[in-house]
């Protein structure tokens, strides 16, 4: 077991919801991430989607059992000192798959050990390990300090969405698409009355392409007043599953440097896409036509190393008024697409 130290942090993150073009859902996870090293534990694994076990939308009670857990002062919940560092995002079941590692105590160190993918009751270190990952000795005051840190806190704020717009059909609709995938949404058109306590539990205010300055400038003006630093998406067009990336993308609070996805650009018939590691990018293209209705189409899906890339886009599927939204696991960028043919 090497003796060298590793640094470990914690950090804010995200597993951004979706509305498939199928019908079906992804559901939206805020978690706290493992940061060692100064990187996010989960890129350094693979392109998973995962959360780890300290996500926002857990009871109180079992948030503060995952951390006791991590600080050894609850039993491992899996034979051979096993812990759970990454799972479903969808569920708890361990069928679906889970990163798993054995956490144990050397004098005042923590140690992470043998990690391994694991979809039942035993690991099999050999045959599903990850290698070269680990083990990771981490000084054990300043483990125990952004642990305690976290637990006192309670985690992550829940959030919600504010929709602000004159279209109420679309509003509907959009409200309708975040609370499916988990995201909490209220609409209004006068934030004035609305008590401050309240205003603080919104992460992001979304206004449509109708609302006047005056009505914005009025909405912001009531969040300043309540003391919130609220993220402002501008609706790039009346399409929901763009907006719905619009709002994921504003709910990510993770740091630029630590997400996946870090850039995303789009003009004529090329796109530029900048990933942080090797990962899975999927690139939709969503447009409106001469009538407004909305045509989307998938214009990439493949993995990617690390760095910018640039991605070409059929012509067909950016004719017009276009968007494009990509997506990683953890991650949503949205963007409009400048300088191509309208239609």
């Amino acid at each position: 077991m090497s003796a060298a130290y590793a640094t470990f942090g914690l950090a804010p993150a995200t597993r951004a919801g979706a509305v498939l073009a199928d019908g079906g859902y992804q559901v939206h996870r805020d978690f706290v991430d493992f940061v060692v090293d100064g990187r996010p534990l989960l890129f350094q694994l693979s392109d998973l989607d995962a959360v780890s076990p300290l996500a926002s939308d857990v009871p109180p009670a079992i948030f503060t059992e995952q951390v006791r857990a991590l600080l050894l002062e609850a039993e491992p919940p899996l034979p051979d000192g096993r812990f759970v560092l990454y799972g479903c995002p969808e569920c708890e079941d361990l069928a679906c798959g889970a990163v798993t590692a054995v956490i144990e105590r050397d004098g005042e160190d923590y140690v992470w050990r043998d990690f391994v993918w694991q979809t039942d009751e035993h690991a099999d270190p050999e045959r599903n390990g990850y290698p070269g990952i680990g083990p990771f000795r981490f000084h054990g005051p300043g483990y125990r300090a952004a642990l305690t840190a976290l637990r006192d806190g309670c985690g992550a704020p829940r959030r919600r969405v504010l929709l602000i717009g004159a279209r109420v059909a679309v509003l509907a609709r959009l409200a309708a698409a975040l609370r499916t995938i988990g995201i909490g949404t209220d609409i209004t058109q006068d934030a004035s009355a609305v008590p401050a306590e309240e205003l603080r539990g919104y992460g992001a205010v979304a206004f449509g392409r109708a609302v006047g300055e005056a009505e914005r400038a009025a909405v912001l003006a009531a969040f300043e007043r309540a003391g919130v630093e609220i993220a402002v998406v501008d609706g790039l067009a009346p399409i929901v599953p763009l907006l719905v990336a619009q709002i994921e993308q504003a709910l990510d609070h993770g740091p630029r440097p630590r997400r996946l996805l870090t850039a995303l650009a789009a003009a004529g018939d090329a796109a530029d896409v900048e990933v942080s590691a090797p990962c899975r990018v999927r690139i939709t293209a969503y447009r409106l036509d001469r009538l407004r209705r909305t045509h989307g189409h998938e214009v990439f899906d493949g993995t990617l190393e690390p760095g910018r890339h640039r991605v070409a886009l059929v012509p067909r599927a950016v004719k017009g008024e276009a968007y494009l939204v990509a997506r990683t696991a953890s991650g949503v960028l949205a963007a409009p697409v400048t300088g191509g043919k309208r239609s």
